[in-house]
């Protein structure tokens, strides 16, 4: 007796989570991430993958990508993203977290990541808090929910505080330096993270 068995690949759902305050070259960072996105999803259709994007700036976080697997959304959604201003880290963390789990909930079989760029700084609170306390807090929800994150850390070597490196600890996930900030190194270590 033979017997077909179809086995379907889960599919990942990307989640790009980007500091567009003043903290750091925030236009550059931008670019370059958008250009990630834009590459994954032209790769997405095949595997069903799904692409998603938060940016985080003045007071608080917000979606600007729905996770998605349209290019056509995409390029519109991040046509023109602003940038400047406070870094709200925390929220940034907290509504990643909800748009993964609320991922997770309607597809069990989804395997989201959470891809963060930043130099791990916070200085706005939600709760008040002290700011870096309260996104060490909102880290610990991925960790303690099983929500694989990879931190690349955005502050400058010279004057790196270890910050992005603690948060990382506290998402229980890896941290890299990239010294060349560009769509093919962000792209690089994502793809890189996805086949682990």
């Amino acid at each position: 007796m033979q017997r077909k068995v179809r086995v379907r690949r889960a599919a990942n759902l990307i989640l790009f989570v980007v500091d567009a305050s003043w903290s750091m070259a925030a236009a550059e960072r931008m670019e370059a991430t958008k250009g990630a996105v834009m590459s994954l999803l032209v790769d997405a259709y095949q595997r069903r993958d799904q692409v998603g994007m938060i940016v985080f700036q003045k007071d608080q976080a917000r979606v600007v990508l729905p996770p998605t697997s349209s290019v056509e959304l995409a390029q519109k959604a991040l046509r023109d993203i602003p940038v400047g201003g406070k870094t709200p880290l925390s929220s940034g963390l907290l509504i990643s977290y909800e748009v993964l789990i609320a991922a997770r909930r309607r597809d069990p079989e989804t395997r989201p990541i959470m891809v963060l760029l930043t130099d791990g700084a916070g200085n706005v609170s939600m709760t008040g808090m002290p700011a870096q306390d309260e996104a060490l807090r909102m880290a610990s929800l991925f960790k303690l929910n099983h929500i694989r994150s990879v931190t690349i850390n955005m502050e400058h070597q010279a004057f790196d505080r270890g910050l992005a490196h603690q948060l990382a600890d506290a998402l229980c996930g890896p941290c890299y330096n990239l010294p060349d900030l560009r769509t093919e190194s962000i792209l690089k270590t994502v793809q890189q993270e996805l086949k682990r």
